[in-house]
């Protein structure tokens, strides 16, 4: 008797319907294929490769990154009733013996293996003799040098394939890839004629906003006063920053918990389970922070300094809202985080698994990843339409839910002074930086603008009075806008385009959104009309899936304390039990029976007899009460 993939759905996960993608990436699988799903973080792509492996006859490996990952995600299917293991190094040597010898008998469907264990003699040994039906590679965008966190023991995937008795079904998933990283994934694992699915990138309960405080923890300490009860990750650039900021919350009371490279593996592990575990609800971290974090009611993450490239941001942007509740993603930014930036690039050691050549054709590539970074802190546009263009998606220009789409905008002429920047680059034949033209066009009487001789061009003191960032803004502008470009080395030069001289020849009129608040200063641009106003009348937008409402916030209360009562004995993360959208959906439906609780979206089987009858009877009290 086949097994059906709806009733496996409902009876392990308790949903009644697939997401979008989910059904076609499964139906892929069932029917032999190598699959790539490109989807966004929070859309369910560990359903893709779990009811496949429930449905298919022999066992199916995943490899992932991360020790915390697959505990979590052993922990989520075993919760389920999906029987299944993990083998890493955090697994003593009796303890990982132990586990391939349960997974030669044929006690796990499903095992998720590091990629340094794949070509270890004894997992050698036991694949050689065990029936694997699928490989799935998790976080395969890993696998991509080009990519934003390229793992050489990724590399492994492929001859470890090669080495098995039998090639099985390969599959792979990532939240962040370009055309490019995707391209590699293809490649390097060399998968035939894979069925590739991408669902987009476009996650609508995230809001995203760009800040650019003078100060920066003052600005972190404002939004936890107006956020305490919320669960955040404050991402920093430098183990130096993570120290500070760590050390002033934990000043100011609050339950906060820090995460870098420097600390012990043993202090590592204990914050780290302190924030799944919400012990201590706010995180501040590096970057080593974060992949394989399952943690549903992060409620938002801010970035207290940019990071290098689009996809570092979203992946880590992306880790707030996993329960598809709304949250918000803010990025402090000031001019240093470029240079540190830069600084990282030019000093990062080599990797060994490329040659010098490779090695300095990433670079370049990390620069002009980290250009386009930097355009995303300067664009009055979209910030969602920019992102999701970066990744090849299609967007609207305005999403109502970014800090660029909800305040107010005038569109104005810069025509006349974007003309002189042009100008001036041309003069100058695109040998110099943006700092030394803006100098230029202001008639700066510095040192090495005289010794240049650059007192001489004709476009020298053509913006006298417009103050520096004003021009910096246009430049950014006309850079973004493929008038300018930045060359790829370690001091950009600035340079013209044929778009730029066309828009010369042609007298092209050349306008730019800015903020009504500016118009002062923005009259030092250009006192012609007001070609467009901008305005936004509506809020950011709402797409929490279940909205309570005042009265059944005392019921949501009381199943999150009993949630946690129940995750702390079972010594589990309190979403492993249930995440925040199924206790909303009780709230909701306020289930009396255990049929009722069935209907509740993310109760299956397993979780009815291990949990209904506690919950019930809460649940039961609230109603007569």
């Amino acid at each position: 008797m086949s097994v059906d993939k709806y009733a496996l759905l409902k009876q392990y996960f308790g949903y009644d319907y697939f997401r979008n993608g989910q059904e076609e990436l499964i139906d892929s699988i069932l029917a032999g294929k190598d699959t790539i799903g490109i989807m966004p973080t929070g859309a369910g792509k560990s359903i893709c490769f779990q009811i496949p492996a429930m449905m298919m006859n022999g066992i199916t490996l995943v490899i992932s990154p991360l020790i915390s990952l697959m505990k979590d995600q052993v922990n989520s299917l075993i919760q389920a009733g999906i029987p299944a293991a993990f083998l890493n190094s955090s697994l003593s040597l009796n303890q990982y013996r132990l586990a391939l010898k349960y997974a030669g008998e044929g006690k796990y469907k499903i095992i998720y293996v590091a990629p340094e264990r794949l070509t270890t003699e004894e997992f050698l040994l036991f694949t050689s003799k065990s029936n694997i039906s699928m490989v799935s590679v998790d976080e395969a965008h890993c696998v991509s040098q080009w990519g934003q966190d390229f793992r050489p023991s990724y590399m492994k995937i492929k001859k470890f394939i090669e080495a098995l008795p039998y090639r099985p079904i390969i599959s792979s998933f990532t939240a962040t890839a370009t055309k490019e990283v995707r391209d590699d994934i293809i490649d390097i694992l060399q998968l035939r004629k894979p069925t590739i699915v991408t669902t987009g990138f476009d996650r609508k309960n995230l809001s995203f906003e760009v800040r650019k405080p003078k100060d920066k923890y003052g600005e972190v300490l404002n939004y936890l006063v107006e956020h305490s009860k919320q669960s955040g990750i404050i991402y920093c650039a430098t183990r130096k920053n993570v120290e500070e900021v760590c050390r002033k919350l934990t000043q100011e009371g609050f339950l906060v918990t820090r995460y870098h490279a420097g600390l012990s593996d043993i202090e590592r592990k204990q914050n780290q389970e302190d924030f799944v575990f919400d012990v201590k609800p706010i995180m501040v971290a590096t970057n080593a922070f974060g992949m394989g974090i399952d943690k549903s009611n992060v409620s938002f993450v801010i970035h207290y300094n940019m990071p290098k490239n689009i996809e570092s941001y979203y992946q880590e942007a992306g880790r707030a809202g996993r329960d598809g509740e709304e949250a918000e993603c803010i990025l402090l930014y000031n001019g240093q985080d470029v240079i540190t930036n830069q600084f990282f690039i030019d000093n990062s050691n080599q990797n060994e698994e490329i040659d010098e050549n490779t090695n300095r054709l990433v670079k370049e590539k990390e620069r002009e990843r980290l250009k386009l970074m930097t355009y995303y802190c300067h664009t009055n546009d979209c910030l969602r339409h920019y992102i999701l263009k970066y990744f090849g998606d299609h967007a609207n220009d305005y999403c109502d839910n970014c800090s660029n789409c909800i305040q107010n905008f005038e569109e104005k002429d810069i025509t006349e002074i974007a003309r002189k920047i042009i100008s001036c680059v041309t003069e100058t034949n695109g040998r110099y930086g943006v700092k030394v033209i803006i100098d230029t066009l202001r008639g700066s009487k510095g040192q090495k603008i005289l010794r240049l001789n650059l007192d001489e061009l004709e476009t020298y003191n053509s913006c006298k009075g417009i103050l520096e960032h004003k021009i910096r803004e246009i430049v950014n502008f006309l850079v973004i806008n493929e008038y300018l470009f930045l060359t790829n080395t370690v001091y950009p030069t600035v340079g013209i385009t044929k778009k730029a001289l066309d828009a010369m020849k042609n007298q092209e009129v050349l306008s730019m959104k800015i903020l009504i608040e500016e118009t002062p200063l923005a009259e030092e641009i250009q006192k012609g009309k007001t070609v467009r106003n901008i305005k936004s009348n509506k809020s950011k937008a709402n797409t929490v899936n279940y909205v309570i409402t005042e009265t059944e916030e005392d019921l949501f209360e009381s199943l999150r304390s009993l949630r946690s009562q129940i995750a702390s004995k079972q010594k589990v993360p309190a979403y492993i039990v249930f995440n925040d959208a199924t206790l909303r959906s009780m709230c909701k439906l306020k289930p009396t029976t255990e049929a009722e609780f069935l209907n509740v979206s993310g109760v299956g089987e397993v979780k009815m007899k291990h949990y209904g009858d506690t919950f019930l009877d809460l649940i039961r009290k609230y109603v007569n009460t």
